[in-house]
């Protein structure tokens, strides 16, 4: 299916179906097409998706932080949908839902993560060394997920494009150590709503023991694996991923 991408003054997103309010949440690297089948299965299961594009490169530097773009969330919730919220956060997005989960609590109806920062992440680093260097990031990017035939020489071109452009770069190392800066440890007790964590085993980015920290500190947590899985969950076993997640709404909400 081809999903139609509003536009605003404001933001830029995909709205489909009709239901229950998810907001899908894209990590550092990731974009809209991350969450093709799940706005494919959710929209038809009674659920309303919407996948916002994050200002990940439109931010004043001085504001180029996850405190900012969680403000960011928090505004396109009360501006577009008007009603508390499912929040499904991948890596940085994750991270995105636990700051708009502990600072605005009132938003988000139930909060899954998959693969999120907050804790502890392995990162390309400060910067992007051998940055023209196509084979090189083909295997950083081939190492998030797997199995790197998920790695399309499509999303390999995007990476190798965000990387060489100067200002994205200085952006997208900004908003690494951001993530690496704003831990979540001491937040994680407090978030009270109904939490869904789905994890890849085989995760490079956000190792297993991520997930069961997150599981252990979280109150109202459910800790689920998909083996054979790196740190996109969503995308490398999209039929499992769903299946596991709306088997849990079908028992919170």
């Amino acid at each position: 299916m081809i999903f139609k991408t509003k536009k605003d003054t404001k933001y830029t997103y995909v709205e489909a179906g009709e239901g229950h309010p998810l907001v899908l949440l894209h990590g550092l690297m990731g974009g809209l097409s991350n969450f093709d089948k799940m706005i494919n299965f959710y929209s038809d299961k009674g659920y309303k998706v919407f996948v916002p594009q994050l200002p990940i490169y439109d931010l004043p530097i001085l504001n180029t932080n996850l405190t900012s773009i969680s403000k960011f969330v928090a505004k396109f919730i009360t501006d577009v949908i008007g009603k508390p919220v499912t929040i499904v956060g991948n890596s940085m997005g994750g991270h995105i839902g636990l700051i708009l989960t502990t600072s605005r609590p009132e938003l988000v109806k139930n909060l899954v993560l998959t693969g999120s920062s907050g804790l502890y992440e392995r990162t390309f680093g400060d910067s992007f060394p051998r940055k023209s260097d196509k084979e090189y990031i083909k295997k950083k990017t081939q190492d998030v997920f797997y199995d790197p035939i998920v790695a399309t020489d499509e999303l390999v071109d995007e990476v190798f494009a965000v990387v060489n452009d100067r200002m994205k770069g200085i952006k997208t190392v900004m908003l690494a150590r951001s993530a690496i800066k704003h831990n979540m440890l001491n937040d994680l007790p407090k978030i009270t709503c109904p939490t869904c964590i789905i994890w890849g085993k085989q995760d490079n980015v956000t190792p297993p023991e991520v997930a069961e920290d997150m599981h252990k500190f979280i109150p109202n947590s459910e800790l689920h694996w998909i083996d054979k899985c790196g740190h996109a969950a969503m995308m490398e076993k999209p039929d499992e991923f769903n299946e596991i997640l709306y088997a849990w709404l079908q028992r919170v909400m």
